[in-house]
């Protein structure tokens, strides 16, 4: 199983990017799918989740401009950005929780696409 994480960019500030984070593999099913973002010299923080119902959840700090989506029958997470912030500069990682069938019967694993990097500038 490999998560593929795309559309980072630099932008200015006020502008918009749309980040999207692809699985493949023997994928029985996704669960829960987040974004995850690390500015330099911070912590990993969260950004954004979306439940297998369509459930979201935002961090304060990106309330109200991202919007978290998902595509189940691309087995595809995206994340729309809009009105970013220089604040908002960071590598952007996507997480799977993924359904496998194995010899011990389905077993979910947590997956981690390889980060795309955002920058706004001022």
């Amino acid at each position: 199983v490999q998560l593929q994480a795309s559309g980072g960019g630099s932008v200015q500030a006020g502008g918009s990017l749309r980040l999207s984070c692809a699985a493949s593999g023997s994928i029985l099913s996704i669960n829960a799918m987040g974004w995850y973002r690390q500015a330099p010299g911070k912590q990993r923080e969260l950004v954004a989740t979306i439940s297998s119902g369509d459930r979201s959840n935002y961090a304060d700090s990106v309330k109200g401009r991202f919007t978290i989506s998902r595509d189940n029958a691309k087995n595809t997470g995206y994340l729309q950005m809009n009105s970013l912030k220089p604040e908002d500069t960071a590598v952007y990682y996507c997480n799977g929780e993924v359904a496998l069938s194995t010899v011990w019967g389905v077993r979910e694993y947590s997956f981690w696409g390889q980060g795309t990097l955002v920058t706004v500038s001022s």
